[in-house]
């Protein structure tokens, strides 16, 4: 027998399907979303960010991996050369599948984030107190400036994923067209500046993941 967790998730899976169907009507799948686990948007925010947060770090180490196999290709000998592309490309392949899934959680927090505050806008006008609704309408534009602030690390993080990801790419495709000794030569001088790329990416996913964390924190009302 199913537990009732997984029986949640089926229905929930078969839900949104249905809601994007017919049209992809917003207030539908949101109603939805709180009807089986209680969740408000801001809470679904609040958890969209958790994801993107841990995607990041999840292809922070991806790159990390990449840039490892990328620096082993230099201090191999020539018998060695198919193996260690297929370690290299495999190590792409993984950093590339991990940014994907970065622009995708990146994404889901912009969709919630928007409806969000959306909703919150239009809900003011149902204040009869005069202090309340300005009360909460200030609240509105520090969240969205709290917010505004990490999606912008967000997308300058997601962005630098792009350069860096060309560029292992493009010796990927050089060493597997170029199986020999001269092929790790040309790729020798290079491995600074690529070191350095990786390096700079790595600092934009950690300050995107430090300002996550502080959103989270803000959002569930914890203190530093």
């Amino acid at each position: 027998m199913k537990s009732n967790s997984a029986i949640r998730a089926g229905l929930l899976s078969v839900t949104i399907l249905a809601t994007s169907v017919i049209g992809g009507c917003a207030s539908a799948y949101y109603d939805t979303i709180e009807t089986l686990t209680g969740m408000e948007k801001r809470d679904l925010l609040v958890e969209r960010v958790v994801k993107a947060a841990a995607s990041q770090e999840e292809a922070k180490e991806e790159f990390v991996s990449a840039l490892d196999a990328f620096r082993a290709v230099v201090d191999i000998d020539g018998g060695e050369l198919e193996a260690t592309y297929d370690r290299l490309n495999a190590s792409y392949e993984s950093a590339e599948k991990e940014a994907d899934r970065v622009r995708t959680r990146v994404k889901d927090v912009q969709i919630v984030a928007r409806d969000l505050f959306k909703e919150w806008r239009k809900e003011l006008d149902q204040y009869s107190s005069a202090s309340l609704r300005a009360t909460s309408e200030r609240q509105l534009r520090e969240t969205e400036q709290r917010y505004e602030e990490l999606e912008r690390r967000m997308q300058k993080a997601s962005s630098s994923m792009d350069p860096v990801l060309a560029v292992f790419k493009d010796r990927v495709l050089y060493l597997k067209h170029n199986l020999n000794s001269r092929a790790i030569a040309a790729l020798e001088g290079e491995a600074e500046q690529i070191e350095t790329d990786v390096s700079a990416l790595i600092a934009d996913m950690e300050r995107s993941i430090a300002e996550a964390d502080a959103f989270i924190k803000d959002m569930r009302g914890e203190t530093a």
